[in-house]
């Protein structure tokens, strides 16, 4: 049976996993990939292996990311949201990350 995607694609997400499965962007993972403006995000949960499509103002979305921060990757996570924030001023990143530190994500 042929696959949906082509060869070509396969390859290059094998190539671009290295050895976890994570994607890795020039040897760093990234925790957030953003979406719609910031509106969401697909949030990689290194942890369990799993990535979940989420709103970045929903309870969902903090409790995904504490869990991370728990977890002990909270400082990565932050410089991401700095680091989308510096890239990308329209979309909300301040006001997501700001969020996040009210809600005590990073704490502990």
């Amino acid at each position: 049976m042929a696959s949906s995607t082509s060869k070509t694609a396969r390859a290059s997400v094998r190539a671009g996993q290295g050895t976890s499965g994570a994607l890795s962007v020039l040897g760093e993972y990234k925790y957030l990939i953003p979406l719609a403006s910031g509106r969401f995000a697909y949030v990689r949960n290194l942890t369990n292996g799993k990535t979940v499509h989420l709103k970045t103002d929903s309870d969902a979305f903090i409790e995904e990311i504490r869990s991370l921060s728990a977890a002990g990757h909270g400082a990565k996570i932050r410089a991401e949201l700095e680091t989308l924030n510096t890239a990308h001023p329209q979309d909300g990143w301040d006001a997501t990350e700001k969020r996040l530190v009210d809600a005590g994500v990073f704490e502990g």
